[in-house]
């Protein structure tokens, strides 16, 4: 999230995002409406409206003057930092390394469904879901996208989150496998050392299910090096998405044998956007993109009809 709106949290901040979307339809030299009347419209005080012009004056977002009983005159606007307090500005999204079709996909649709639109998306990318929240939480970014096992951990533990959007199965990764550095293994057993990503809530949510009740090592892996750890021995087995087979015969695949691994694997398919409850303007923004329309997109780049473009 810009700098700027960063600080527009305050009871005086919040008003001020209102009243700079009517700011922006008001021409320079007119004059606003009366304090009284910003209040009504905005079900807010008198003493909240002065505030907000005062924050707004204070950023430089508008210049008034004051002329007695003639009442107050916008002298001066900067239309591209209203729009950004208003929140017309751009939205910034935070969502995986594009390392797998469905990514490049994902990211294309949301790209091209917000071009269509007044608000742009921006998009970054993040490594690991639990970097992904840190920066929501630290409104670095209007919104994050992770898979809807995730998020619903999260909300459990923070009230203030909340799903906009669920893409639905398998827009996230099309499933979980375990992959075995040995590739006539099918299954973890007894003895083996386990890779686990702490910093991917799926992955090591998954692999503690499926290890649960054997005795094995947990080794700390970073999903990027995971295949090289497999291949040179480092580790004897990791769950990863099928996504990013990059086994070329050389390694065992198996599926879950843990009922519990199994059934929670299906919710990390879904890709999910997350945001925090407050943000009322993201919410409504992302009420308005087709959803049917970015799947769409994404199938279409994972088939190879479509150039990703991000």
């Amino acid at each position: 999230m810009s700098r700027i709106l960063e600080g527009l949290y305050s009871k005086n901040g919040l008003a001020a995002k209102e009243i700079a979307s009517k700011m922006l339809h008001i021409r320079e030299g007119s004059r606003i409406p009366r304090v009284s009347d910003f209040a009504e419209e905005f079900s807010i005080g008198n003493g909240t409206v002065q505030g907000a012009l005062k924050v707004l004056e204070n950023i430089h977002a508008i210049k008034l003057e004051a002329r007695g009983h003639m009442g107050t005159f916008l002298l001066k606007k900067d239309v591209h930092l209203l729009k950004e307090i208003a929140g017309d500005g751009s939205f910034i999204g935070a969502m995986p390394l594009p390392y797998s079709t469905k990514y490049e996909g994902l990211a294309t649709g949301l790209i091209e469904a917000s071009e269509s639109m007044l608000n742009h998306i921006n998009l970054a990318y993040m490594r690991g879901s639990k970097q992904r929240l840190d920066a929501l939480k630290t409104r670095r970014y209007d919104f994050i996208i992770m898979s809807q096992l995730a998020a619903e951990e999260e909300i459990a533990k923070d009230s203030n989150l909340e799903i906009a959007v669920n893409f639905g199965p398998h827009t996230y990764v099309s499933t979980h496998q375990v992959f075995f550095a040995n590739k006539q293994n099918d299954r973890v057993i007894d003895g083996m050392r386990v890779g686990i990503d702490y910093t991917s809530i799926d992955q090591s949510k998954i692999t503690l299910l499926e290890c649960e009740g054997l005795e094995i090592e947990l080794v700390p892996v970073n999903n990027m090096q995971l295949f090289d750890m497999l291949l040179s021995g480092d580790i004897d087995a990791a769950v990863w998405n099928a996504d990013e087979n990059r086994t070329n015969g050389d390694m065992g695949v198996g599926t879950f044998r843990s009922p519990k691994a199994r059934e929670i694997s299906e919710k990390a398919t879904s890709s999910v956007v997350l945001i925090e409850k407050d943000r009322s303007d993201v919410k409504k923004y992302l009420g308005k993109l087709d959803i049917m329309d970015i799947v769409e997109t994404q199938r279409k780049v994972v088939r190879k009809e479509k150039l990703p473009h991000y």
